[in-house]
């Protein structure tokens, strides 16, 4: 065989061997491995500026870049469900050995599974710990697209009308995903928006910061938000759900008022928290909170107040994973030293 022939049938080779393997496009952060070269390249641009974007917004400044690339492996298709998972480890205050897997369509994988994605990587590369499990999910959910965020809205009505909501007091204990993780995701993504609406993602960081640091959660809630506890927060939290989350004014140290002074000025008595829920979602249910749970209660047709917005079911109420779809969306599960995002 002459050197021309052994030289094309190695460069053949060669070409067919990175098809199989997919087209892949480095940045200095990341790695994406794909079949398509040009959505590999464009989710490579993407994910370079979601880390610059996104760490500004969370953090107000840019991070150094990371040791090596974080290889991401990407199956697209418009009939995929969207998901992603995430691998990295903690190691003395360190975090290291990124490993990403994404797939979905090619519009959800850019506006909403590389977002989500990469937003666990930077609070991981802030707080170098694992977050606890609703503030991780629900912050990152948070970044997804209005599509995707409003499934959760959908589906978290659905939770507490059918006795699967979770008590603030049990979720913020949380170290691991419940095995109904659905609901946390829901509650998580919510609760994020909530606090993120009324003070800002760098305030929800200090948040978490004090929190995590104290365990203390109801003192960090009242010095951070000016709400008294977790179960006047869950109150509060319940009521914004009630009314539709509606816009929220930021709260500006000049009108912080944890302790009630201007109303106790105005009648005398310091402010009492709200009761336990009241949360409509039809003519005839409501929701009520007890115990560990978020439990629905039976109301009378005298209770019913229609002059008050309600919430209704989806006609057909859809999981974070797509119908038919056996990938499991956004649950993470975690082995000692590090964290796994399926």
């Amino acid at each position: 065989m002459s050197m021309e022939a052994r030289l094309f049938r190695t460069v053949t080779l060669a070409v067919v061997l990175a098809a199989s393997m997919g087209a892949s496009y480095q940045t200095p952060n990341f790695k994406i491995i794909a079949d398509d070269p040009a959505l590999a390249r464009q989710l490579g641009q993407a994910a370079e500026k979601y880390r610059c974007d996104l760490a500004v917004s969370w953090l107000g400044q840019t991070m150094p870049k990371w040791s090596a690339p974080c290889p991401i492996t990407v199956r697209a298709g418009a009939n995929l469900g969207a998901g992603g998972a995430t691998t990295f480890y903690f190691d003395k205050g360190e975090v290291f050995g990124w490993r990403m897997s994404i797939q979905g369509s090619r519009e959800r994988l850019l506006d909403s599974v590389l977002p989500h994605e990469i937003t666990h990587m930077i609070l991981a590369t802030h707080f170098r710990r694992p977050l606890p499990r609703w503030a991780d999910e629900g912050a990152a959910t948070t970044v997804e697209h209005f599509s995707e965020r409003a499934k959760h809205h959908e589906m978290l009505i659905e939770f507490l009308r059918s006795r699967r909501g979770i008590a603030f007091g049990r979720m913020f204990a949380m170290t691991e995903y419940p095995s109904d993780m659905l609901p946390l995701y829901a509650q998580g993504y919510t609760l994020a928006e909530f606090l993120v609406r009324k003070g800002g993602r760098r305030k929800f960081l200090e948040y978490l910061d004090e929190g995590m640091r104290t365990e203390q959660w109801s003192a960090a809630t009242e010095k951070h938000y000016g709400i008294k506890d977790l179960p006047t927060l869950q109150n509060t939290w319940l009521a914004w759900i009630r009314q539709g989350c509606p816009r929220i004014e930021r709260q500006t140290p000049a009108s912080a008022d944890p302790t009630g002074a201007t109303q106790v000025a105005s009648t005398g008595k310091l402010p009492r928290p709200e009761p336990n829920l009241i949360l409509r979602v039809s003519h005839d249910d409501a929701l009520a909170v007890g115990g560990d749970r978020l439990t629905p209660v039976r109301r009378s047709p005298a209770a019913t107040d229609a002059s008050q917005p309600h919430r209704s079911q989806a006609a057909r109420p859809q999981s974070i994973q797509r119908p038919r779809q056996m990938v499991p969306q956004w649950s993470h599960q975690s082995t000692p030293g590090s964290t796994i995002r399926r």
